[in-house]
């Protein structure tokens, strides 16, 4: 890929192509999700394209805790033809930047434990982990809205950038 890609909000007709990255890029129980959540009202859907071509995309969503909005990641792919080629830290960056410039006052992003390809991206993009304890005392006992409101998973890790 020579050129950087260019990111920007979905369109209706970008759907199939994030329906086939979907398929590409999760195991099957969080497809069904994946899909839903992309192809729902709330929330904004970016894509990374070059040449017209649909290389990825990141779902981003707002909440509030308390008084307190906040911005969060949710899914983020990239066909595998594309991986390792910077769209996916791209893509973080501008949802992050995106956020923030809608008011958000800290970005979260969970992804699975193993998933070192996600953990480096997140890192490059200034995501930090932030522990149980970390969260208990961002949030006291409005954690448990918290984790609804990035469909947080046991089996993940919780990052977040401010």
């Amino acid at each position: 890929m020579n050129n950087e890609p260019i990111v920007r909000q979905a369109t209706e007709s970008d759907h199939s192509k994030l329906k086939e990255i979907i398929d590409l890029s999760f195991p099957s129980f969080y497809r069904f999700f994946a899909r839903h959540s992309v192809c729902s009202e709330e929330g904004t859907v970016l894509v990374a394209e070059t040449g017209g071509t649909v290389l990825g995309f990141a779902k981003l969503i707002e909440f509030n805790v308390g008084a307190t909005k906040y911005g969060c990641i949710l899914w983020i792919a990239v066909h595998p033809l594309f991986r390792r080629k910077g769209v996916a830290l791209s893509l973080t960056k501008e949802g992050t930047d995106f956020l923030k410039r809608e008011g958000s006052q800290a970005v979260f992003a969970s992804t699975q434990r193993g998933n070192k390809g996600s953990l480096a991206t997140l890192g490059k993009a200034g995501f930090v982990r932030v522990s149980f304890l970390g969260l208990w005392r961002l949030f006291s006992w409005r954690f448990f809205s918290f984790y609804r409101d990035i469909w947080f998973a046991p089996s993940e890790v919780v990052l977040m950038h401010r």
